[in-house]
């Protein structure tokens, strides 16, 4: 149930903590806290995704230390048996990139779930929205990270040789082939050696909703790997390497997200 739908998050709003986790790319010009203030479901709280990352470093999005996770929740009144659901108003379904966090860090997996279709089809159906401040009690949030679910630049370049696990990028396959300039500066173009390519625009609709599970299936089974092997989601930043990990756990119940954190950003550094 790692998705929850519109309908279902009417029904059960006050049982749950909401929150927004817009974010957008650079080049769209678009803020994310600022678009919150405007307008978010009622009672969300917003994370912010740049702020809420590792922040001593030059990579974008890098898991932070679990003190700092830790202070994050408990600051936004987080605990640690709360059912949540993330939404997000952006093109790249940021709000996965929060579900992934919170289960590395040691949430219960069954109490996470993303809105499917974000805030745009919440409008789109004329539910209830306002720009309230929404203050909190500061919790005190307990940490468990799970190291087994990320993985580093020397784990990814093992592997090339070793085929412990298969390695997914979500980016457009333009980018994966190298046929286009990266967003970034300071990439060069191209992929991970041995990686797949699944873009994350396939596994969702125009509404921002999740493809069926059956078109999710197909797409998985396309790929001429050993689907017995764990699965290692990439991206740019690691923000759609989310998605597909959560477009994975819809067909994979015992599936836990894996990410490599530097993704792209950090990998095709010139």
């Amino acid at each position: 149930m790692s998705l929850v739908d519109t309908s279902w998050l009417e029904n059960n709003i006050d049982k749950v903590k909401i929150i927004d986790c817009s974010w957008h790319m650079p080049q769209t010009q678009r803020n994310g806290f600022e678009e919150y203030t405007e307008e978010h479901i009622p009672n969300a709280i917003f994370f912010d995704l740049d702020k809420n990352s590792k922040l001593d470093t030059d990579l974008p999005h890098m898991l932070t230390d679990t003190k700092s996770w830790e202070k994050i929740m408990s600051n936004m009144g987080i605990e640690n048996n709360d059912r949540i659901v993330i939404y997000d108003n952006s093109d790249v379904i940021s709000s996965c990139r929060c579900w992934y966090n919170l289960i590395y860090y040691g949430h219960d997996p069954k109490l996470v779930h993303v809105l499917d279709g974000g805030l745009k089809k919440w409008k789109k159906e004329n539910k209830p929205t306002d720009n309230k401040e929404v203050t909190n009690q500061t919790s005190k949030y307990i940490c468990k990270e799970n190291i087994e679910l990320v993985k580093n630049k020397k784990q990814i370049d093992e592997n090339i040789n070793s085929h412990e696990f298969n390695v997914v990028d979500a980016r457009s396959r333009e980018r994966f082939e190298g046929k286009v300039d990266e967003p970034r500066k300071g990439l060069r173009s191209g992929s991970i050696k041995n990686s797949f390519c699944l873009p994350f625009s396939e596994l969702v609709n125009k509404d921002h909703t999740f493809i069926s599970k059956d078109k999710i299936m197909e797409k998985f089974k396309s790929f001429k790997f050993d689907h017995d092997k764990n699965l290692v989601f990439s991206c740019g930043s690691g923000v759609t390497a989310s998605v597909l990990a959560l477009a994975y756990s819809l067909i994979n119940a015992k599936y836990m997200p894996t990410i490599y954190d530097g993704s792209w950003a950090e990998y095709g550094k010139n």
